[in-house]
């Protein structure tokens, strides 16, 4: 399988704009700029567009851990906080709250760092990956 994406930026790195589209059409003429990636705009940037993708890649992962361990997720919700310092995307952080009837904390916890070590977002990222795992 293969996806892609286009981005088309105009200007400079600081004045300019850009939009970006995907394959599938979810994204269609979306906004980027400087200020949504280093102040206080409002459209999106390359950092929150990969913790969409790490969070995403993670709960499905987590569901399809849970499955082959006998397990179904009634709700997986995880939310992925990107951190960027001085250029570089430094972390990495999923914290997610599970709802999965019939196991326990430690298996949880097993299956929800096993499906942390091996989505394939995880093993994208060359930074540092964080996990808070809670059974709700």
């Amino acid at each position: 399988m293969k996806r892609s994406a286009t981005a088309i930026w105009n200007g400079s790195g600081k004045e300019g704009s850009g939009n970006l589209a995907t394959q599938s059409g979810v994204l269609k003429n979306t906004a980027y700029d400087f200020k949504s990636r280093f102040e206080d705009g409002t459209s999106t940037n390359p950092e929150e567009l990969v913790a969409a993708a790490h969070a995403g890649c993670f709960s499905m992962k987590l569901s399809f851990v849970l499955g082959a361990a006998g397990f179904t997720a009634e709700s997986i919700n995880t939310q992925c906080t990107i951190t960027l310092e001085s250029g570089t995307i430094t972390e990495s952080q999923l914290e997610t709250n599970a709802v999965v009837p019939g196991i326990d904390a430690e298996k949880f916890a097993a299956c929800a760092l096993e499906a942390k070590e091996n989505c394939p977002i995880s093993k994208l990222l060359n930074t540092k990956i964080s996990l808070q795992a809670s059974l709700v």
